[in-house]
């Protein structure tokens, strides 16, 4: 590998920024993805980029064959996260499902009764308010962030920075009563209504959930199809009944 490509390599890795590296078997060359653009390498062929995204998008190296002949994609994706603004029982259940499949999770809540060791083994808890907690942990391309507390103090001024941020999945719980009450509070605040239309609500694909595990399921489904497609496949909303 040339040092300038190793170079742009480290430096997209520091930045924490999606980066494929492309080596072509046959004749040798070399080429790098950063973010979906070609920053080095001649032009690739259709097949390549797609193959190169679909490689990214699924978090796996592979060879592939493809019109330059055999292809081997490495994959250097950031590190997955999810923070979750509220220690209520969903985040029970989804901080370790989420776990399972990769992410590393934070809960953010001051209120130190909820945000417990007990209830929270092997998690990492932070008990600032929510939106210096989010300042400090930098919301990037692949991080999520879940508000789950139901109180407008913790979870607005997330969901604010959460706006501002790189994160792929912003998603609020509540009814959809609720969310156009949160949106309206939001606008107020100088949020444009296509900023807002970040924000997942509620929260979650609509499975009919119930139970809180079943709500952490219908979220964490939500969150792999924005991951993995770029977008949900089944509707977002749960009705009116959620409070």
């Amino acid at each position: 590998m040339k040092l300038a490509l190793l170079e742009r390599l480290n430096q997209a890795r520091a930045e924490k920024r999606p980066v494929c590296l492309l080596r072509f078997l046959d004749s040798h060359e070399e080429a790098l993805i950063v973010d979906g653009e070609r920053v080095w390498g001649g032009p690739l062929p259709a097949d390549v980029a797609e193959a190169a995204g679909q490689a990214l998008r699924e978090d796996r190296s592979r060879l592939v064959e493809t019109s330059k002949g055999r292809v081997f994609l490495q994959v250097f994706n950031p590190p997955l996260r999810l923070v979750l603004i509220g220690a209520v029982h969903i985040a029970q259940a989804l901080a370790p499902m989420a776990a399972l499949t990769g992410y590393a999770v934070t809960i953010v809540d001051p209120r130190r009764a909820f945000a417990t060791d007990t209830r929270f083994p092997d998690i990492d808890l932070v008990s600032e308010w929510p939106d210096e907690a989010l300042e400090a942990l930098a919301p990037d391309r692949r991080t999520a962030v879940v508000t789950l507390s139901h109180d407008p103090k913790l979870d607005d001024p997330a969901l604010s920075v959460a706006l501002r941020s790189d994160a792929f999945y912003i998603a609020a719980l509540g009814s959809s009563r609720t969310h156009r009450k949160r949106l309206e509070r939001l606008r107020e605040a100088g949020f444009t209504d296509a900023e807002l239309a970040r924000i997942h609500g509620p929260a979650g694909l609509d499975i009919g959930a119930v139970s809180p595990a079943e709500i952490a399921i219908s979220i964490l489904a939500e969150m792999t199809a924005v991951l993995r497609r770029g977008t949900a496949q089944v509707p977002s909303s749960r009705g009116e009944s959620r409070s």
